[in-house]
């Protein structure tokens, strides 16, 4: 008879997280939408998802050909609802592809800055020692800068387009990330679980992605949420600075810095973008809060 190998019998052997538990994701979703206004930030963000990618049926101006000066700076009404902006073009079909950017630049930066922040998190959590020590002053020292400047700095070496600026978004939100997860890991790496696997010869990379990842994944997917909201207002605020996306791409960014200029003609030029950017981010907020309270057993009785 064979010998079963050892790390085949740490799998069998370590403890598994109650969080990986196939009724466990169900409970955790039902007590997100439990919680008070989550229900309406899901329903905010599956509202700016379909209009990204059914931007096209939705709007009947072309954000960026359908120009007319004599209609430049006029209010709503019924052939433009939000009104026109300095060149005549449709507020409404302006915001409404808008979201396409901002829904693409927030998702790939809080990637970027997820992916990377958790794997150094990881990593320093887990070893410890001098690569702890190496990867946290670099990640201490990304952390002592403004975002926003940080920010504009990484797009003014780069130069400016979406391209650059969900680079520079996801390098500023990497200390966040790495901070939390190696706060995490270094709490999970002491469990039973995990110490039993190590002791049967599991190897490091199995124990962090089998064990510890696992584990740790509920505050890193709230700061998440919360992460795609302060995407959303930077990447705005570059492209109001001129150094994010580039005219004539319609961004809420964009729309700002032009609509802000004419606010005595037509104040819905400014507002209707701003409205889209405050709305965006407090449902991201609101998730955040109701995730931290779904994924909290200590906030659970509070949050029903």
């Amino acid at each position: 008879m064979s010998t079963p190998s050892a790390s085949s019998v740490a799998e069998r052997v370590a403890i598994p997280a109650p969080s990986r538990s196939r009724s466990g994701p169900w409970r955790a979703m039902q007590r997100v939408m439990r919680t008070r206004v989550t229900p309406l930030a899901f329903g905010i963000l599956i509202v700016l998802i379909f209009c990204a990618i059914f931007a096209g049926a939705i709007t009947r101006y072309d954000p960026v050909r359908d120009q007319s000066y004599s209609e430049a700076n006029e209010g709503p009404s019924a052939a433009h609802w939000f009104g026109t902006d300095y060149l005549g073009r449709d507020t409404f079909s302006r915001v409404v592809y808008g979201s396409r950017v901002s829904l693409t630049v927030g998702t790939v930066s809080v990637g970027i800055g997820m992916l990377a922040g958790v794997t150094i998190g990881l990593l320093a959590g887990y070893f410890g020692g001098k690569l702890d020590n190496v990867l946290m002053r670099i990640t201490d020292a990304i952390w002592t800068f403004p975002s926003l400047m940080l920010a504009l700095a990484i797009t003014s070496v780069l130069g400016p387009g979406i391209f650059n600026a969900m680079i520079a978004i996801g390098v500023v939100g990497i200390p966040f990330f790495a901070r939390l997860s190696r706060a995490s890991t270094l709490t999970v790496r002491q469990l039973d679980f995990v110490l039993a696997a190590r002791a049967l010869g599991m190897t490091s990379p199995r124990i962090m992605m089998r064990h510890i990842l696992p584990n740790i994944l509920a505050p890193i997917i709230v700061q998440g949420s919360l992460a795609f909201g302060a995407a959303v207002i930077t990447e705005a605020s570059l492209s109001f600075l001129g150094v994010g996306v580039q005219p004539p791409t319609p961004s809420w960014g964009i729309e700002l810095r032009s609509g802000y200029q004419y606010m005595e003609l037509n104040p819905s030029a400014a507002i209707v973008p701003g409205l889209a950017i405050f709305v965006t981010v407090l449902a991201c907020n609101f998730l955040g809060d109701g995730l931290r309270i779904a994924l909290d057993p200590k906030l659970q009785q509070r949050g029903n």
